[in-house]
Formats: structure tokens, sequence, C-alpha cells
């Protein structure tokens, strides 16, 4: 069975985010004075008394306020509430019971839901201070004192919320899944793809951009196969990151770029290419990640015979480092060829992971060396005496040569070229490494 759920729940500011953190044994979610900071469900994996568990960090939530963004954070909440095994409601010790709480707290009672009360902010060791008793008043049995920050308390509460996990299947963990984020400038419907393929609201849809500020990790089974979705923060220019906050949603995007298998890069159809576009899809090239070019908003762009022919002449221009990245037309909106990427995912992943046997790649090489001489430079020539692959995840291919300053960079590309005609290898950049090795070894 799936592993245990923990969502962490609580109204603004309480310290949801520290406890999450402090959890997952690394800074995931973002920790901001500034209420409102997690907006969509954040995953994270840990583990307490050998058993392995899955903890959700959600938005704060605020039962009675009319503005969009805080209803559809309320919603989140209520959606890993509905998910969840265990619930820890977070309080804080300093502001004692508001009436916030007290509507939470009748809230998480309704679901029906374990629930394990945590009064954050008991930074003193030792006896409690006498606030936190009337926290007793919220009739959700006994509050466990904690310090998120300080990491006091902390084994008591998980010894609280284990004693709520499921029964521990005898079957073993789910086979791998391949890991995709969704990549993009801001508003090009990263979060949108997400829920299509979903098949529900998980992240927070706006028209605002920049609604999306955590990575989100999300796993979608279907018939065709097992798969961890990323939908991440749009990249926006360094010189428009003002905010703070916005600059850790910015770092969290390209880390979830580099946790990465495949990286869906994702550009608005009624926008075309931009400056941004290229540096956005940079990053998945330059990190050696399988890429799929999905060109969105496809159903709000007038056609006729060849508007797709000359629309992805234009996207293979403006992103001409990466001319193997395929290149699929989708409207998240309608759901339109959706289900084609899954296909391309699972392409790319595989030439992403080939491994190519030495003997053939030397046979490519002897071909490719009569077709098209190496170079020369001042009546020296260039000698590459073998080739062989070194690492996948991308497939990269050691040269050793008589010389590394005469092995150009187009003759590289051109057996580059050579290799993708043969092996294909669409989807994943290809790196060449030079060894310089001497010729009488060779003898």
């Amino acid at each position: 069975m799936p592993k245990p759920i923990v969502a962490i729940v609580g109204r603004p500011n309480v310290g949801k985010s520290q406890l999450f953190n402090r959890l997952a044994g690394k800074r995931l979610s973002i920790v901001e004075d500034t209420p409102g900071v997690t907006r969509d469900r954040l995953y994270a994996e840990s583990d307490w008394r050998g058993r392995d568990f899955t903890i959700i960090d959600t938005g704060g939530i605020e039962p009675n306020n009319d503005n969009e963004i805080l209803q559809f954070m309320r919603y989140q909440a209520e959606t890993a509430i509905s998910h969840a095994d265990v619930i820890i409601f977070i309080t804080d010790l300093r502001t004692g019971i508001t009436a916030a709480d007290q509507d939470v707290a009748a809230m998480l009672l309704r679901s029906g839901k374990p629930i394990v009360l945590a009064v954050n902010k008991c930074d003193k060791p030792g006896q409690p201070e006498p606030e936190f008793y009337e926290f007793y008043n919220l009739g959700l049995g006994e509050p466990y004192g904690i310090s998120a920050l300080h990491g006091y308390g902390m084994g008591e509460l998980l010894d609280a919320a284990y004693e709520h996990f499921p029964p521990e299947d005898e079957d073993g963990e789910d086979e791998e899944r391949i890991r995709v984020a969704l990549i993009g400038k801001p508003n090009v419907g990263k979060s949108s793809l997400l829920n299509r393929v979903l098949g529900e609201e998980r992240v927070i849809v706006s028209n605002i951009a920049g609604t999306t500020r955590d990575s989100v990790d999300a796993n979608v089974d279907n018939a065709h196969g097992k798969f961890t979705f990323i939908d991440t923060a749009g990249i926006r220019k360094k010189s428009k990151v003002d905010e703070k906050i916005e600059k850790y949603s910015v770092m969290r995007s390209l880390l979830a770029v580099e946790r990465a298998d495949v990286c869906v890069i994702m550009i608005d159809a009624t926008e075309g290419v931009t400056e941004q576009d290229t540096k956005v899809a940079g990053e998945a090239h330059n990190a050696g990640k399988a890429c799929i070019i999905v060109v969105n908003k496809w159903d709000l762009v007038e056609k006729d015979g060849s508007t797709m022919k000359e629309y992805t002449l234009r996207v293979r221009e403006g992103l001409a480092y990466m001319p193997y990245a395929p290149v699929l037309f989708i409207s998240a909106q309608t759901g339109q060829r959706v289900d084609k990427l899954f296909g391309l995912i699972h392409e790319v992943y595989e030439q992403n992971h080939m491994r190519i046997p030495t003997g053939r790649l030397n046979s490519i090489l002897a071909e490719a060396t009569a077709r098209v001489q190496p170079p020369t430079d001042k009546g020296r020539r260039l000698r590459i005496f073998y080739m062989t692959q070194a690492s996948t995840c991308p497939p990269t291919f050691v040269c050793f040569c008589n010389d590394a300053r005469l092995f150009h960079f187009s003759y590289q590309r051109y057996l580059e070229n050579q290799i993708r005609e043969v092996f294909g290898l669409t989807g994943t950049p290809v790196r060449m490494v030079i060894r310089e090795r001497s010729e009488k070894k060779e003898r």
C-alpha cells in the first residue's frame, strides 16, 4: 500500500513550513514571515521508527476570507486533509487560541481524520508556560509543545502521529517512477497541464502570473505508466525578480530541473519562443536532461494547412541549440494531444538512459572518419584512436585522440550527428569528452 500521508495544517504564519522543513530534513518549503507564502500543497518524504511516510505542507487556512488566492489555499488545504492519514494541526503559543484556530479545529473534526495538535514556538525546554494549557480548550485531545525552529518536541509529536499510521503492508515499494518537471516562464499553463493529467485541481490555476511559488510533486499512475510530475514556479528574468520570496521560487524551479528525469519545456503558443524561453530551456539542456518542447494554448492559434509546420520551424530557430527535442502542440485547457505526452516522456527517458556498446561506437567512428577526414592544422592531422561511452543521463562519449586542440567543435558535432543518425537519441543532449593519448601508446 502507499506510504502514510501526514498533512500539516493551520492558519497562516504559525510555522507550518518550518515544521515541514524540520521533518523533511532540508529546506524544501519557503519560510518567510509574510502570511500566505505557501500556496500549493508541497510534498516530501520522511521516516520515523523505521517507517517511511509522506508529509504535505499546505497554505495557511483563513476560513472567512473573500480573497481569490486565499480561497484557493483553503481548497488546497481541504484537499490535502482528504488525502491524509494523519493531520498535524499546528498552532502558536505566543498568540494563543484565535477565532481562526477554532474554525480550523471545527473543520478538522468534521473530516473525521486522526488529529495531532502541535503548539509551536515552545522555545524553552522543560515545563511548558501556563498559556500552553489553554489549547486543551480546542477539544482535540492532548497538545504537544514543539519548537519547529529549534527541533524541541519532535520525537513526541512523531510518536503521536505514528500511532495513527495504517498497518504496514508486506508489499514492496512501487516500481521506479519517471520524474517529470514542468518548466517555463510564468503563466504558460504548467499548473493547468498538471491538473489535466491528474484529473483534479491539485495546483492553483489563476491568471495572476507567479501564482505557483513552490515546486509541487504529484504522482500519476495511468495506463501509460507511473510518473511523478513536478509543477514549478515560473522562471522569470532575474531583473524582474524583486520579491525575496520569488527569488526562492526561481531557485526551487532550477532545483526541480536537477532532480527530474525529463523536463517538459512549456511555451505559450500565442507568444512564440521568447528570450526567456531560451534561458529556461537552456537550464534543462545544460543539466543534461531528457527534454520535450510543449507548445501550449494551441487552441488559441488561428491555423491553416501549414501552421504547425511553420511554427515548428520557428521553435527550432528559437531553440537552435536543442534540435534533438521533439515538439508537441497541446491545449492543457481542452486536453488536445495531452495523451501523446506520456509516450514522448517514455521515449526520451529511454533515449537519455541509452547505452551503446563500444564495438558499435567504433564501427560508426571508422565509417564517419572515412567519409569526412578529421581536421588538420599546420600539417598535423587529428587522429581519433577510439571512442567509448562513459555514462548515461545524458549519454556521454569519451574520444581518445592525439591532440585535443585539433578536435574542433564542428567535428565533434559531425560525430554526434553520425551517432544520432544510427541510434536516434531523441530528446536527449549528448556530451563529448576529449582525451589526449600519446600515439606511441597506441602502437
